[in-house]
């Protein structure tokens, strides 16, 4: 018999769960709900871009920096 109880209370917990999860889930679809934070998600990022010469400068120091590890490297 305590199986059954137990069994039942968690089909009671699964059931309270899905109400909630479908309040919330209503609440957020809504459009005068919606939060400032989800209205500053919802806009895409700008794509950011490097000019040529940015990158060559990017490229020539981490070129910079890989050799500089493996002089350090082969010096021990």
């Amino acid at each position: 018999m305590a199986i059954e109880s137990i069994i039942a209370q968690i089909d009671s917990e699964i059931a309270r769960l899905t109400q909630v999860r479908a309040l919330l889930a209503n609440m957020g679809t809504t459009g005068s709900s919606k939060s400032k934070a989800a209205k500053t998600l919802a806009k895409p990022r700008k794509k950011r871009v490097l000019s040529a010469e940015a990158r060559k400068r990017i490229a020539d120091a981490q070129r910079k920096r890989w050799a500089a590890q493996k002089a350090k490297a082969k010096a021990k």
